[in-house]
């Protein structure tokens, strides 16, 4: 998954304004205690981080 994707993906799901604030502050227990950020900065596969925040954001399964 490209990064823009995934932005795109994260931010139908939060919103816009509030996506990248979430990304930036919200620790998941399912990235290792790392936020997103700091997971993309770490260099995971961006397809990994969008499984967890998937769970944690408990998404419709079609939003996979």
């Amino acid at each position: 998954m490209r990064l823009t994707d995934f932005w795109q993906r994260l931010e139908t799901a939060l919103g816009a304004g509030y996506a990248r604030s979430w990304a930036h502050d919200h620790v998941l227990s399912g990235l290792g205690g790392r936020t997103v950020d700091e997971a993309i900065a770490d260099g995971e596969e961006t397809v990994l981080i969008w499984r967890v925040v998937h769970a944690e954001l408990a998404l419709h399964p079609s939003d996979r």
